[in-house]
């Protein structure tokens, strides 16, 4: 089903202001409408904007007077400090997507939903697969914040689907976002001067290019794609390979003293990190994405690699250090280590 009339929710972010302009701009689509609490600064082109708090039943009227055929549903908040805390971020989150779904559920003309989630829902532990399918289960749930948001929020999408059938449910797990204009926690983790670690863990981080996550999204709003897809780039980072190429210095820190260095930075605003983040620092994250390559239909344009490398670029943090270089001289000194040992045991 081609959609008609789009509703898209979280316009006043930069990921929902580029796909309301970029669905305004396709003159198949009659109709935009964009909703949020803060009226954005980005040009959305044709979209009409309404001011509307999804936690608001209000959210009905607006999906049935305009029309609504598809939702986007973008309004998924990722740090407690852009929602004004960690209690307003959950109601936003988990709330409003109840009552958006109410609206959806009690409006016969709407056909599709799209609902960004993450890959976050996976969690992150040492006793992780290789890579998680869109069928595996977390080895341990999150125990709060984004990601413990994102596993209810798909809990009530799942409902929702069973009692709308007749509707087409899209839900898609993006990986951490990097690109221009994206300011996220990891954006601005890999942001500061000194980059902390957790000392002896060195996880495989998975990204995703704002280009790609926007091209899935629009993919998934324009053609029918019913059902669950990870969305991520090829290829993983170690964290560790991903400091050296943004030229910072790395300051490994013990395991519990992690959490508190966390806390300060939150204190500070200088990067936004929550508990499963921290957690993501020390064990990492991989997903399959066959199925979004196979069924999905779509390949991501950008690798993990070629997404960080455009990422640093487009911050400017690199180039101050040659990283040929400095792996030449880490393989050199692991050879003269390894060569020392053996002499030693001679």
């Amino acid at each position: 089903m081609r959609p008609r009339r789009v509703l898209v929710t979280g316009v006043s972010r930069p990921l929902g202001a580029e796909v309301a302009a970029a669905l305004a701009a396709d003159p198949e689509i009659v109709d935009v409408v964009g909703v949020d609490t803060i009226a954005p600064t980005a040009d959305l082109g044709r979209t009409q904007f309404v001011r509307v708090d999804i936690r608001n039943p209000l959210i009905a009227k607006v999906i049935s007077t305009a029309a609504i055929d598809t939702v986007l549903h973008l309004s998924v908040l990722a740090t407690p400090l852009g929602a004004g805390g960690r209690t307003a971020m959950k109601e936003i989150n988990v709330i409003g997507t109840m009552q958006l779904l109410a609206a959806c559920q009690k409006t016969p003309g709407v056909k599709k939903l799209v609902v960004k989630s993450t890959t976050s829902i996976y969690g992150s532990s040492p006793r992780d697969p290789a890579l998680f399918t869109e069928e595996m289960e977390p080895r341990g749930l999150p125990g709060g914040g984004y990601a413990k948001d994102a596993v209810e929020v798909e809990g009530y999408v799942r409902g929702f689907g069973r009692r709308r059938p007749d509707i087409a449910v899209t839900v898609l797990r993006l990986a951490n976002v990097l690109g221009p204009r994206v300011d996220s926690p990891l954006a601005r983790y890999l942001d500061l001067p000194l980059v902390p670690t957790v000392l002896g863990f060195d996880p495989r981080i998975q990204l995703l290019h704002s280009d790609d996550a926007m091209a899935v999204l629009l993919k998934a709003t324009r053609e029918t794609h019913a059902g669950t897809f990870n969305v991520a780039g090829d290829g993983v980072l170690l964290l560790s390979q991903a400091i050296r190429r943004a030229g910072r210095p790395a300051l490994p820190v013990p395991f519990p003293a992690i959490g508190s260095l966390g806390n300060i930075a939150r204190r500070l605003r200088l990067v936004d990190f929550s508990s499963e983040q921290l957690g993501f620092l020390a064990h990492g994250r991989a997903v399959d994405t066959t199925k979004l390559k196979e069924v999905f239909g779509y390949v991501p344009q950008y690798t993990t690699v070629a997404t960080f490398d455009s990422f640093v670029q487009d911050r400017g943090l690199r180039f101050t250090i040659d990283h040929e270089l400095v792996s030449r001289v880490e393989h050199g000194l692991q050879g003269a280590l390894a060569r020392r040992r053996l002499l030693g045991a001679s």
